[in-house]
């Protein structure tokens, strides 16, 4: 699969697509694949943004909002300093952008060939989010800086996609 076939997951899964669901949770646990299939009941409205501005999914429905960028590997870790800053510059974007419309930023990290629940949910550090989406925020790991500042994403340190919905769902 390339990027824009986890990004369709991803896209089919805050939809609460039957299908994709059914696929993903094959080798989640009994409580992982529980928590994927609550998405069924409070499913969101997922638009893929065009381009690469930072963005990959906008998920939104009545109680809650976020924007996500989603980030592929095969490696557990991914450093935000690689490809001549690109990443890092994404990240710093996002932040301003979620600071200035009080949007929870989301970053959906998904390891390929990993069994069980593959995908790990983070978020960017921001500052003025009000109601649900700061208890979300304060729920959810944010990304680490390295000694230069750089972000860096820990597969094994990010909460399992199929908690954060299940947290979501509630």
């Amino acid at each position: 699969m390339n990027a824009g076939q986890y990004e369709r997951e991803l896209k089919n899964i805050l939809e609460g697509e039957a299908k994709t669901l059914s696929r993903i949770t094959k080798t989640c646990t009994a409580i992982e694949k529980g928590n994927y299939l609550k998405i069924s009941e409070k499913p969101f409205v997922v638009i893929r943004a065009a381009g690469s501005f930072g963005v990959d999914l906008v998920a939104t429905r009545g109680d809650i909002s976020f924007l996500t960028e989603v980030k592929t590997s095969f490696g557990t870790t991914l450093h935000f300093s690689s490809v001549s800053g690109k990443l890092q510059k994404q990240a710093e974007t996002m932040k301003t952008t979620c600071e200035k419309t009080k949007t929870l930023p989301i970053y959906a990290f998904r390891t390929k060939g990993q069994h069980g629940d593959s995908w790990r949910v983070f978020t960017l550090d921001v500052d003025g989010l009000e109601g649900r989406t700061s208890l979300a925020h304060r729920r959810i790991p944010k990304l680490k800086k390295s000694k230069s500042g750089n972000y860096i994403m820990e597969w094994n340190e990010g909460m399992p996609l199929s908690d954060f919905i299940s947290y979501l769902c509630k």
